[in-house]
C-alpha cells in the first residue's frame, strides 16, 4: 500500500505548500470533528416512538479515525493521511449527526443512541460504505455513500430502505477545507434521512410510549 504521507503531498502541493526537494518539520497529528448543521426542522406531530440510533457498521479505514483519500492515478488503491484523523470514527459520527438531526426535526417522540439502552420502537442502523477525500479530481471533492434500514423493533420488520450518496466540491487545497466538504456533504445527507423518515410517518403503527 502506498505511504499515506504521498497522500499529504499530494493535497498540499495543489496549493502550492510543498517545496520540491525540501523536507520540512515532522508534523504533529491534528485531530478534526465531523460536525455537520442541522438542516431541517420540525415538520408536523413526532411519531409517538423511541427510535434507537445504532452505530453505523463499516470496513477498513471507515471503522477507524483514519481520513481516507483516493487518487485519479489509483483509483482502486484507498489511502488514508498520516497526520489528519477524526476525533471519532465517521461511522460512529454520522450516526451521531443523525441522532441530533433527528431530535431537531421532531421525527420521533424520542430519539436515543444504543448506549443509553432504551426500550426502542425502531431501529435505525446500516453500514458506511465510502466517506474519502478525492484531491486530484477536478475540481476536488469529498465523497460518501451509506445504506440505512429503518427496522420495527418487536419484529425486525422493515419499514424502510434507502442507499444515501453524495458528493461535494473542495473549495481549496487545504486540511481545513477538506473537512469543510465533509461537514456540508453530511448535513445534506443527514437531510434528506429526516425528510425520508418524516415521509413513512404514516405507516408507523403501534409506537408505544415509555
Amino acid at each position: 500500500m502506498i505511504r499515506a504521507g504521498i497522500g499529504i503531498a499530494v493535497l498540499f502541493a495543489l496549493a502550492g505548500l510543498v517545496g520540491c526537494g525540501t523536507s520540512g518539520p515532522i508534523k504533529s497529528d491534528r485531530f478534526y470533528r465531523l460536525d455537520p448543521a442541522v438542516l431541517e426542522g420540525p415538520a408536523g406531530a413526532p411519531v409517538p416512538a423511541i427510535l434507537v440510533v445504532n452505530d453505523l457498521a463499516a470496513r477498513g479505514f471507515l471503522g477507524s479515525r483514519a481520513i481516507p483519500f483516493r487518487t485519479r492515478e489509483d483509483p482502486l488503491v484507498a489511502q488514508r493521511y498520516d497526520d489528519l484523523l477524526w476525533e471519532e470514527p465517521p461511522a460512529r459520527a454520522l450516526a451521531r449527526a443523525l441522532v441530533t438531526a433527528l431530535r431537531a426535526a421532531r421525527v420521533f417522540e424520542f430519539v436515543v443512541v444504543s448506549a443509553e439502552r432504551a426500550r426502542a420502537d425502531y431501529l435505525l442502523g446500516g453500514e458506511l460504505e465510502r466517506f474519502e477525500h478525492l484531491p486530484t479530481d477536478q475540481p476536488p471533492r469529498v465523497a460518501a455513500t451509506f445504506h440505512l434500514a429503518l427496522v420495527r423493533a418487536d419484529d425486525r420488520s422493515v419499514v424502510a430502505t434507502r442507499d444515501y450518496r453524495g458528493e461535494e466540491p473542495v473549495d481549496a487545497a487545504t486540511p481545513d477545507a477538506m473537512i469543510a466538504a465533509f461537514n456540508r456533504l453530511s448535513a445534506r445527507l443527514a437531510a434528506a434521512v429526516v425528510r425520508d423518515l418524516q415521509s413513512v410517518k404514516p405507516r408507523l403503527h403501534g409506537a408505544a410510549r415509555p
